[in-house]
């Protein structure tokens, strides 16, 4: 490691830093105001009315009533409660014997394997192809869906190539055909405007650690009168939907950082888009045979640059970027320790080759031009050296 070492994080995808002022509004629940939101008493009062500003922060960001929102331990229990309950609510309320549910073939691991789950449980499951931007494929939905059918999950927008979805599209298709609609909007919650009321959207999962806010803590949007087991029976917390004594620290941070998120979102988009866009010009024009993968602008996250470079070792640049204090990743973080080929970029039609010679940079409000500029710069000359030393 550089004794000049500075790091320059840009893997947001991945997990953001807390925000100076998210930190500030949890601490006192952590100190003074720690008593629980169940108690009669002023200290509990403090934590239940705190809670119930937060989720008025959450459903003011996406046009949805605060008793809307259930707050859970992140995106991947939102995930799983979302898929497994509505099934359970079908198969247990409703009686119905048999159910089919689709998803894509591009999704978070905490979708994929619920889905699997189901599948193992007796429920037939549908993975939906995707377009070579990783759009999903809306004839391939229309020929799959089923009388049967209760159940639609599809992420807002791609964790690893940060394609947004045809959300809007998806959402009337849902509606017309009496299906449930559930998205993954982990990546794209504060970062892009989202309407569930307009987006015909029944069930959206998110997770405060991508913007800014704590790990450990997130929430499960249900438009009311949804049909949706209860995902952990106990003291009747979350309207009984999801006992538990709540993480109070942790749903103030997320409050307070789907609030900042919301201030001038319009404007941080354009700038860190922006960023990003010359990231990728610069690496393009210097790297022989580099290209983007996913949508391009409007349909894409704002930071995300997902770029193959092809005959590299994406593992091996990764590691060596690091030790010049560039943080970035091959793909998920959940998939950062495996050695197999995304599942997400060889669905989008990339070869098992080209995908372990892909990496991944997630911008965020932090990074400066000048960052920009230096990996740039250091990408390919570090792409060079691998080649040499390959050729030696």
């Amino acid at each position: 490691m550089p004794s000049n070492y500075r790091t320059i994080y840009m893997d947001h995808a991945a997990t953001t830093p807390v925000h100076p002022e998210v930190f500030y509004s949890m601490k006192p629940y952590l100190t003074s105001r720690y008593g629980n939101p169940s108690s009669a008493y002023h200290l509990g009062e403090y934590s239940a009315q705190a809670i119930a500003k937060a989720r008025e922060q959450i459903a003011k960001v996406i046009h949805a009533h605060p008793s809307e929102i259930y707050f859970t331990g992140g995106g991947s229990e939102s995930d799983n409660w979302a898929l497994k309950g509505v099934v359970d609510y079908n198969r247990i309320r409703a009686r119905q014997n048999r159910c089919h549910i689709m998803t894509t073939a591009i999704e978070h691991p905490a979708v994929l394997n619920s889905a699997v789950y189901l599948k193992e449980k007796g429920i037939e499951v549908d993975f939906l192809p995707v377009d070579r931007e990783g759009r999903v494929n809306m004839k391939e939905l229309m020929h799959k869906t089923k009388p049967q059918t209760v159940l639609l999950s599809v992420m807002y927008a791609n964790n690893e190539i940060g394609t947004i979805e045809p959300i809007d599209a998806l959402g009337d298709y849902a509606k017309l055909h009496n299906i449930i609609f559930h998205t993954d909007a982990v990546q794209a919650f504060g970062q892009v405007p989202i309407d569930v009321k307009k987006s015909q959207i029944d069930l959206l999962s998110a997770s405060g650690h991508k913007l800014g806010g704590p790990k450990g803590v997130g929430f499960l949007y249900v438009r009311k009168n949804c049909p949706l087991e209860p995902f952990v029976h106990g003291g009747g917390q979350e309207q009984g939907k999801r006992s538990g004594t709540e993480n109070v620290a942790g749903i103030v941070g997320l409050g307070k950082a789907a609030e900042l998120a919301s201030q001038n979102m319009e404007e941080r988009r354009k700038r860190i888009s922006a960023h990003r866009d010359m990231l990728a010009k610069l690496l393009l024009q210097q790297i022989r045979g580099s290209h983007i993968n996913g949508a391009k602008g409007e349909e894409r996250l704002p930071g995300n640059l997902n770029i193959t470079l092809p005959g590299v070792n994406a593992t091996e640049l990764v590691a060596k970027l690091d030790e010049q204090g560039v943080l970035c990743s091959t793909a998920s973080a959940c998939s950062a320790h495996k050695s197999h080929a995304s599942h997400v970029l060889t669905s989008i039609g990339l070869t098992e080759e080209e995908a372990l010679s892909t990496i991944r940079l997630t911008l965020g409000e932090e990074n400066t031009m000048k960052q920009i500029y230096y990996v740039a710069q250091l990408i390919p000359q570090m792409v060079k050296e691998m080649e040499e030393d390959a050729a030696r």
